[in-house]
């Protein structure tokens, strides 16, 4: 998606969220992949800014999950070094002129390339991501109902596609259908038995999505 496609009005941002005003043109941020992040320097300090994007948040459950993701983030922080959105008029993710946003304040530090990354690097993220599982997250009281409720596949629809299409792995998916039918039952009764036991976990937690200061990791998004 082009920035054009964006509402962007980051001097309106600036001035509604009491950021300051701005010093100098805000700065694309690369290694967004479904959003836009941006550096920003105003006369209070430097941020970061994310710029949801707008094909995701009209989706009817996107916004309640950015707010959920956010209070997920300020509980883990009381545990990790983790980087939440701040807080700001009593929320986290701001409407201004139909554009979200998530602001924080910015980190001095660098995200390590795939080949950057060590053996030492990943037994600290391992750490980390143990702890997060380890975290108490019930007096979130977030809707469990996706994880208690997995949907069936319906492997006869795509074996019908494929025909239609005379696509080359149709024997394949037909020879095992049986089986894939009783692979799926079996793990939709596993996903019932463990959800009372879930955890919640960072599901994105690459290099990109660490920043290192001074050795030490601080996971952000």
């Amino acid at each position: 998606m082009n920035d054009t496609q964006y509402n962007l009005n980051f001097n309106k941002l600036c001035s509604e969220l009491q950021l300051g005003e701005l010093i100098s043109s805000p700065k694309p941020i690369s290694g967004g992949l479904l959003h836009r992040m941006y550096s920003i320097e105003t006369t209070q300090a430097n941020y970061a800014v994310k710029a949801l994007n707008p094909q995701i948040m009209i989706r009817p459950s996107a916004v309640q999950n950015y707010m959920d993701s956010e209070k997920i983030a300020y509980v883990a922080a009381e545990h990790i070094h983790a980087q939440p959105a701040k807080m700001l008029k009593g929320a986290s993710m701001h409407n201004i002129d139909n554009q979200f946003y998530l602001i924080f304040d910015w980190i001095e530090g660098q995200c390590l390339e795939q080949d950057e990354v060590t053996i030492n690097n990943s037994s600290l993220m391992g750490t980390i991501l143990a702890d997060i599982h380890k975290t108490d997250f019930r007096q979130l009281e977030l809707d469990s109902s996706q994880v208690t409720n997995p949907k069936t596949i319906d492997w006869m629809f795509y074996l019908n596609k494929g025909k239609k299409e005379n696509i080359e792995w149709i024997e394949i998916l037909d020879s095992k259908l049986d089986k894939l039918y009783k692979w799926s039952m079996k793990a939709k009764r596993s996903s019932s038995m463990l959800a009372s036991d879930r955890v919640i976990s960072h599901r994105d937690l690459e290099p990109k999505n660490v920043m290192w200061r001074q050795g030490k990791p601080i996971v952000i998004d």
